[in-house]
């Protein structure tokens, strides 16, 4: 008599969902450089900056539903460094640094690529430390962000306010030193830390209509402004961290 099978494990697919972002984020990479490969830059763009916000998404999706995983926090990772590390760079060289300047400009992108690398293999080795409520700042560039970025002379063409292909080198040394910059030790700001005044929380949302505004009418300008805004607040950010030693 043939013995009774096992009924088969069930996963619920609620468990699944922040996997799911994480693949979406992941094919929004890939297919980021494969349009940069058809010089639809501005598609690549856009779908690099989707990654980013799925990003974040994710990681909020997997506390709300208590459904973190080891597993899902490696293909996190995997996918962080196809999305933020191999795409931005890609984008970048198809964008301003091909032509002449294209052998050293790889350079710079391999330097960009493998600094996004090493910033997940610390953020991966620091991922079961303790940490602080409401922390203020993260330890060097977060790879998100590095992605946009180093994306920044891309949006400045984008926006038609320079072309970034006429000084490549520019382009070249800013791709790496952002790279440098994410596995930096420097203070950078954490948006879970901001705290907003309750008398100014008006003119917030005003600010944020604003922003949605000048994205659905100018939105490479917009994301200029964005990398603006950040390189200031990291600025602001060491220069008081300094002062309060």
């Amino acid at each position: 008599m043939a013995a009774p099978q096992q009924p088969r494990a069930q996963l619920s697919l609620v468990r699944l969902m922040p996997n799911l972002v994480t693949i979406l984020g992941l094919c929004a990479g890939l297919s980021a450089i494969r349009f940069t490969l058809d010089d639809r830059f501005e598609i690549a763009a856009a779908l690099i900056i989707f990654a980013a916000l799925l990003d974040a998404v994710d990681g909020m999706v997997a506390r709300s539903l208590n459904a973190a995983s080891s597993f899902g926090a490696e293909l996190d990772s995997l996918a962080d460094f196809v999305n933020f590390g191999v795409a931005p760079g890609v984008l970048a060289f198809g964008y301003a640094l091909h032509g002449d300047f294209a052998g050293p400009g790889w350079i710079f992108v391999l330097v960009f690529a493998v600094c996004t690398c090493l910033r997940l293999a610390r953020f991966n080795i620091n991922r079961d430390a303790p940490k602080t409520k409401g922390r203020q700042f993260f330890t060097g560039v977060p790879a998100p962000a590095g992605a946009i970025l180093a994306l920044f002379p891309v949006f400045l063409g984008l926006a038609g306010i320079l072309d970034p292909a006429k000084a490549p080198l520019v382009v070249a040394i800013w791709v790496a030193a952002v790279g440098v910059l994410m596995v930096s030790t420097l203070r950078t700001p954490s948006i879970k830390g901001l705290r907003i005044a309750r008398d100014r929380a008006l003119w917030v949302l005003i600010g944020a209509a604003f922003v949605v505004g000048l994205g659905i009418t100018r939105f490479w300008l917009l994301m200029v402004l964005v990398c603006v805004a950040y390189l200031i607040s990291v600025a602001v950010l060491t220069v008081t961290l300094r002062r309060g030693r």
